[in-house]
């Protein structure tokens, strides 16, 4: 992959440790019943709606109403929000400062991220600056693995998808990336993250 200028970070679950566990198991006594909370309150499905561009007041109101017994935990989410904030993943940001630091690649970010709460990342997580560009779902109300959003941030940024290498922990989201044209690759850890890299790229990131 002789013409591949550019690299585009997915940030949580890649770049950025995010997990609404580390909230719920301060309220809940055991693991199973953390689980059972985000798996039928509190699901997946209902957050990215507020990284889709959705309020967060208005999707936790939508979700009490929804469930009015769990009021008290429901509100907890975005209320502790900063609190599901891991660290940075280091081994994969050392991999993002290779490519930033690397005058043959410019570094992007494409992420499912709420508009509200994605200047806390900001704020935490210097590295971030350091991208040519971001392009934040809630921002634009366009989401992973919508064709639309890999669209648009080819035409932002005016990158061409043959150019551009996608890693996103997400399958499907590597499925949507795929189908635009970009090369994906789906991320399960910053080793074999850097080995594929290397191999791909020719390269030698330590």
């Amino acid at each position: 992959m002789k013409n591949i200028k550019n690299i585009i970070f997915d940030l949580g679950g890649v770049l950025i440790d995010w997990n609404p566990k580390y909230v719920y198991r301060e309220v809940f006594k055991t693991e199973e019943k953390v689980d059972w909370f985000l798996n039928n309150i509190c699901v997946s499905e209902w957050n990215i709606q507020q990284d889709a561009g959705r309020t967060l007041k208005e999707g936790t109101e939508i979700k009490v109403k929804e469930h009015p017994e769990w009021e008290k935990e429901i509100r907890l989410f975005y209320d502790r929000w900063e609190d599901m904030l891991g660290d940075a993943i280091e081994e994969t940001v050392s991999i993002f400062k290779y490519f930033s630091d690397h005058k043959d690649y410019k570094v992007y970010a494409l992420t499912n991220w709420s508009h509200e709460t994605f200047p806390v990342a900001l704020d935490r997580f210097s590295f971030l600056q350091r991208f040519d560009g971001i392009l934040v779902s809630g921002e634009e109300k366009l989401i992973k693995p919508d064709s639309a959003i890999y669209k648009l941030m080819m035409e932002k940024y005016k990158l061409i998808p043959e150019q551009c290498i996608f890693i996103d922990d997400n399958k499907d989201n590597i499925t949507g990336a795929r189908g635009v044209g970009l090369h994906a690759f789906h991320f399960s850890s910053a080793a074999k993250l850097r080995n594929d890299l290397n191999s791909i790229l020719e390269l030698d990131i330590a």
